[in-house]
């Protein structure tokens, strides 16, 4: 494989969410090759688990450029922009028109697992050459295992199918495992298939961050209906603090009315609310489910617990690789300082590209939510910007590459007065305190 023309290989995109068929839609229009892998039967897997959720973004912050140009070219008509869908109608009304776009179809396979990537005939230690090898990526289906050539690798898989867990440490409380499923991850859709698990239910929601806010505000007003139905707000942090957000003074409106409408069922009683409980035991019995912190508190009990904790990348198909993350946010490195929430939640991320995304591993590139690693603050806009990036490096367009834009809502709220550390600030990124959960796009 060492004489092989990688530069006629295909680009392999990992994932065909937003990110992933934004990717491909750039490289389309580049006129350079592709291979999109989905693990899911369809495109858009992950999207399809939120169907329900409103975004809190509206359509103009939600449809990339380069795969409007193209859908607009086969006469798609875009939503209006000041209009704001749910995950269904995102699917429906966007990624499923743009992935039967003619240039796009041809290149998705879905049903198809990543279960490694390596250099052909390298392993992570030989060196020499490595850069002239072109990538094999290994996926498994109901076909087999398969192999496939690129030049490169998009690896947009995002972070929706590692939830964290409910346990503070970040690991899993003892009998978190064995609690089954009276414990799940995600906004349950309580108005809809999931209704009968949380009506007349004890219901305890673990986390602050939006997917949380999201989860609360539906389980109050499903509350108000069902008698019997309880519902139990269970927060690490000891202090609420900026939780809630800008509300009014949010750029996003339906953002800040999330936080807006979360704070108003704390205030008014609607839901209990329990500070500085930091899961260490989970313990399930017959009458319900117990927490137990690390101080040795005890609540519940509970019928159904929903875990709101945010989301980690999966690193594992990539361990063959040489990688260059971040040790605390597993991000990529240059983007640690501008996005961790230990020091700053001022919505201060600068644009950036294919500089602050290139790993060691030539050709590789991490995009989307995954670039984040743990950091919660992620906007579509930010992965649409990084994949046109990256996408021109590919190109051969360097120039196009460097020149960055991205203007981002500010969110109204700020507790660190502290610039980034780059002098590229042209742009504001949501609040890390607030922005845990589905990707940050949705409320």
């Amino acid at each position: 494989m060492d004489t092989v023309d990688t530069n006629a290989l295909p680009v392999a995109v990992i994932g065909a969410g937003p990110v992933g068929l934004a990717a491909a839609a750039h490289l389309h229009e580049r006129g350079i090759p592709f291979v999109v892998f989905e693990v899911g039967d369809d495109i858009a897997a992950s999207v399809r688990d939120w169907a329900h959720v409103q975004l809190f973004s509206p359509w103009g912050f939600n449809i990339d450029g380069a795969a409007r140009r193209l859908l607009e070219a086969h006469g798609w008509v875009a939503p209006e922009p000041g209009d704001y869908p749910t995950g269904a109608e995102f699917i429906d009304r966007y990624l499923a028109p743009l992935a039967l776009v003619p240039g796009i179809a041809v290149g998705v396979r879905s049903g198809r697992l990543v279960t490694g990537i390596t250099r052909a005939g390298y392993d992570k230690l030989r060196t020499d050459g490595r850069e002239r090898a072109p990538f094999l990526i290994t996926t498994e289906s109901i076909g087999g295992v398969e192999r496939t050539p690129a030049r490169a690798v998009i690896d947009a898989t995002g972070t929706w199918l590692r939830p964290n867990p409910i346990g503070a440490g970040g690991r899993p409380a003892v009998g978190e495992g064995r609690a089954g499923d009276r414990i799940v991850h995600g906004i349950p859709d309580v108005d809809g298939i999931d209704r009968l698990h949380y009506t007349g239910r004890r219901v305890a929601v673990v986390g602050s961050g939006h997917s949380a806010q999201n989860a609360i505000r539906d389980l109050a007003r499903l509350a108000r209906r069902t008698p019997g139905t309880e519902v139990t707000w269970i927060l690490r942090r000891a202090q609420v603090g900026q939780m809630f957000g800008g509300k009014a003074d949010d750029q996003l409106p339906e953002r800040g009315r999330l936080g807006a409408d979360a704070h108003a069922l704390v205030s008014s009683g609607d839901i209990r609310l329990i500070t500085g409980f930091r899961t260490a035991e989970v313990r399930a019995s017959e009458g319900g489910t117990f927490l137990v912190d690390e101080d040795g508190r005890t609540i519940g009990p509970f019928d159904q617990i929903v875990g709101a904790t945010g989301f980690r990348p999966d690193m594992g198909f990539l361990s063959e690789l040489r990688l260059d993350v971040d040790p605390v946010l597993e991000s990529a490195r240059a983007l640690a300082p501008l996005i961790d929430p230990n020091v700053h939640s001022c919505g201060s991320v600068p644009p950036h590209g294919v500089d602050e995304l290139r790993q060691p591993e030539p050709g590789l590139y991490v995009v989307g939510a995954k670039s984040y690693g743990r950091a919660p603050n992620f906007l579509l806009a930010t992965g649409y910007e990084q994949v046109r990036s990256v996408v021109a490096e590919l190109a051969g367009d360097h120039s196009a590459a460097r020149q960055v834009h991205l203007v981002l809502p500010e969110t109204g709220v700020c507790s660190l007065d502290r610039q980034p550390a780059t002098g590229r600030r042209d742009a504001s990124e949501p609040d890390t305190v607030v922005s845990a959960g589905i990707s940050a796009c949705c409320g």
